[in-house]
């Protein structure tokens, strides 16, 4: 691993963005969804499913209050991964096992938003929730109101299926966006005592366990980042080499020998190092990846680079939806076996994708190549930006490439999809992290290291650098055509990415090609001009993906297009492109010539050729199917 080619992103300080395009995103999440959330957390969207977030922080504050006045209070089972009003006493803990997670997630895109968009009233709100929950912590450090409430005893006893060290991720990684934003330490301080009391319970000497459900790796390594306390980044390593290690620990802790399987869900099945196919709970996964990557970096580790690098591969070669998203299978909310991508009964959860786009930033950081950005631009355009309503006020748990409404309600085996957003779900980690993303999506345009500045995301901003002060002019996803002004502080080498849906494209200037980038030497002033060639382009799978035999997909640049039914009826499955079909892009949609196979009743026949009656196809953003009512969507279409 050679460190010279490392190279750190840039941060939402020093990157403003102002783009045509995510303006709009961008605006909707800051003006709608937090405020949205906001009352999600407190149970105040009628209709809604219930959060009991915020409830769950006031009854641990009381708890806490009764301790330290020297009372017993009364404790509850700690038995189920869901508590409701039907399986539990009134003033026990509700919701499930992970639910504190979601307020720090708010806190964490409310952070971003503030860097971005300072908000006084915003800020107060957000300190308010920080004060309920630092009233919450034990004086040891300890947060997580399930055990605060029910029964203090049992803490650290289930690490396989309760998750109080994720939740401190989220706690720890909200903590820092907010101190980054305001240099209010209170949330940072709590999440450091919390982490001191990790740090002291799991060693090899104590405690050998690790999180059933990954996070914590990544937030030990970002608190050691900007505490520079060197013991956080020593347990993260611990969480990840002693993970999966024989005798298992998830077996010890439960009083049972297992081969270890099962613990492929928790990719816990076998050491890290030695892993080399993406397994298990999706989100999880991605977490542990991520974590993995940025500690192969910071200790030039090439074993556990190489072990990201394979298992970076399996997902993009193998098990990766053109929509960018990733866990096709509803059972266990995983990824499946290589080139097993149905389209009806996928999964590919919102938050797989956003820790997706993480994973691949960190391995761009050690591993120069545009294939880590191509698959996050894949990722960000489409299965993130679909997660939630044009309106930022109800969400997709669940992308899926096709879907019948029908067929949703009546067939058990895909009634995980949702043919419409929802406004909230009791289990609610991804609306959330869709806020987070795109609060954040400043921190994912640029990288650079001592001699190059890399422009990986064609995102209309303002950017201060050591090297210069660049201004990116971005018509990216309409022309294709972006426009960069700069004033050079320092001389060094500009690199652009060549996204790989472009095989034409022109530079203004002289350029050399390497890894996916473009690389030009800046000595002074200038304005660099880029025109990639924005095509429509049809695109096949695999003919390994058995569900796509015989079709295509209709993409656009970095966007993929989809079919509904509001354009063009129902039985989408019987439309096929015309031979030579003239495709068309006009006002953000793509229209073709097609033809629509007649529908036969019989439900058996001998075969005779279909028939088909000419038609129009239209197609649209995937991003904006279900903004218009429950209907049939398809992304794929037969040719």
């Amino acid at each position: 691993m050679d460190k010279r080619n490392y190279t750190n992103h840039l941060t939402c300080n020093e990157i403003k963005i102002d783009d045509p395009f995510w303006n709009k995103v961008i605006g909707t999440v800051r003006e709608n969804m937090i405020p949205y959330q906001y009352l999600a957390l407190q149970d105040k969207i009628e209709s809604a499913e219930k959060s009991y977030c915020i409830e769950n922080f006031k009854k641990a504050a009381e708890i806490v209050r009764q301790l330290k006045n020297g009372q017993v209070p009364q404790t509850y089972p700690v038995d189920k991964w869901h508590y409701d009003e039907s399986n539990t006493d009134d003033k026990a803990f509700h919701g499930w096992v992970f639910q504190d997670s979601d307020v720090y997630k708010w806190i964490e895109a409310v952070g971003y938003s503030l860097i971005n968009h300072p908000d006084n009233e915003l800020e107060d709100k957000a300190k308010q929730y920080i004060d309920l929950i630092c009233s919450a912590q034990l004086e040891n450090g300890y947060l997580d109101t399930l055990y605060i409430i029910n029964d203090r005893s049992k803490i650290f006893t289930n690490l396989k299926d309760h998750h109080e060290l994720y939740c401190f991720g989220h706690m720890a990684l909200g903590a820092i966006s907010f101190y980054n934003a305001t240099s209010d330490r209170k949330l940072l301080d709590a999440s450091c005592r919390f982490a001191d009391l990790i740090c002291e319970t799991f060693d090899k000497n104590k405690n050998e366990g690790y999180p059933g459900h990954e996070l914590a790796e990544k937030a030990l390594i970002k608190l050691y980042e900007v505490t520079g306390c060197g013991r956080y980044l020593d347990t993260a390593m611990f969480f990840i080499d002693q993970r999966g290690q024989k005798p298992f620990y998830f077996d010890r802790e439960r009083g049972v020998e297992t081969s270890g399987e099962d613990y492929r869900y928790n990719q816990a099945h076998m050491p890290v190092r030695e892993q080399k196919e993406a397994t298990g709970h999706a989100v999880r996964g991605v977490y542990l990846y991520s974590a993995m990557a940025q500690a192969a970096k910071i200790r030039s580790d090439e074993s556990l680079y190489k072990a990201c690098k394979n298992i970076w591969e399996n997902i993009a070669e193998k098990k990766l939806y053109i929509t960018g998203g990733i866990g096709a299978n509803a059972d266990g909310e995983s990824f499946s076996f290589d080139y097993d991508l149905p389209n009806d009964l996928a999964y590919a959860e919102t938050c797989a994708s956003v820790g997706l786009i993480a994973f691949a930033r960190d391995m761009s950081e050690i591993e120069i190549n545009s294939k880590y950005h191509d698959v996050a631009e894949l990722a960000l355009y489409n299965t993130v930006l679909s997660g939630m309503a044009s309106d930022g006020k109800s969400f997709f748990y669940v992308n899926p490439l096709e879907t019948d409404p029908v067929a949703c309600e009546c067939d058990s085996r895909k009634r995980h999809v949702k043919p419409v957003r929802q406004k909230w779900f009791s289990c609610a980690c991804c609306p959330p992290n869709i806020a987070k993303i795109f609060s954040s999506l400043n921190e994912y345009i640029c990288t650079q290291n001592d001699s190059t500045f890399f422009i990986n995301q064609y995102i209309g901003c303002d950017i201060n650098s050591q090297m210069a002060d660049i201004k990116i002019i971005s018509d990216y996803t309409n022309s294709g055509k972006i426009s960069l002004n700069i004033n050079v502080k320092k001389p060094f080498t500009l690199a652009l990415r060549i996204p790989s849906w472009c095989n034409n494209f022109s530079i203004s200037g002289n350029y050399k090609e390497s890894g996916g980038y473009a690389y030009i030497q800046i000595d002074s002033d200038c304005k660099i001009d880029i025109a990639f060639d924005i095509k429509i382009r049809l695109i096949k799978c695999s003919n390994l993906v058995r569900d796509n035999i015989g079709k295509v997909a209709v993409t656009r640049g970095p966007i993929v297009y989809c079919m509904e039914e509001a354009d063009n009826g129902k039985n989408l499955h019987l439309l096929r492109l015309s031979d030579n079909s003239a495709l068309k892009y006009q006002d953000g949609f793509i229209l073709a010539d097609g033809k629509r196979e007649r529908p036969e009743q019989e439900l058996y026949s001998d075969y005779t050729e279909s028939k088909y009656d000419n038609c129009k196809i239209k197609f649209i953003p995937y991003y904006q199917w279900a903004n218009r009512g429950s209907n049939e969507m398809s992304v794929y279409i037969r040719i």
